[in-house]
Parts: structure tokens; sequence; C-alpha cells
């Protein structure tokens, strides 16, 4: 199989490369947050819906809520 030439071009311009990856993610990220849906799901449970609360959770919130789930199992 033959290496794809996204790759070999990302390991000779590496800089370039995080350049381009960081600023995607970036823009794909603002893309999903402005639609104003963000829901989180533990064991197909849901946790967390940002239109019902109307904000993102702040990870000690989020990692609380987690917590409070894997114990009643």
């Amino acid at each position: 199989m033959e290496t794809p030439n996204i790759f070999i071009w990302a390991t000779q311009n590496k800089i370039y490369a995080c350049l381009m990856i960081f600023f995607i993610s970036n823009a794909i990220e603002g893309q999903l947050i402005s639609t104003g849906a963000f829901e989180i799901s533990f064991n197909d449970v849901p946790v967390w819906s940002k239109l019902e609360t109307g904000r993102i959770p702040n990870p000690a919130e989020m990692f609380s809520i987690i917590d409070s789930h894997m114990r009643f199992k």
C-alpha cells in the first residue's frame, strides 16, 4: 500500500501541518458550538444538555456529574 501524499507532506512540513490542524480544528469547534447543540451522554444516558441549561459545563462540574453517575452503577 502506498503512503498517502498528505502524510508525506505533513512529515516533511511539521510546523505547517500543526498550524493547519490547529486552525481547522478551531473552525470545526466553532461551528459545532455555534449551533447551540451540546449534548453529553454517559452510557447512553443524557448527562448534560446546553439546550436545556443554556450553558456549557465547566470541567469540575462535568467530573462531578460523571462521578455521581458512576456511583449509581
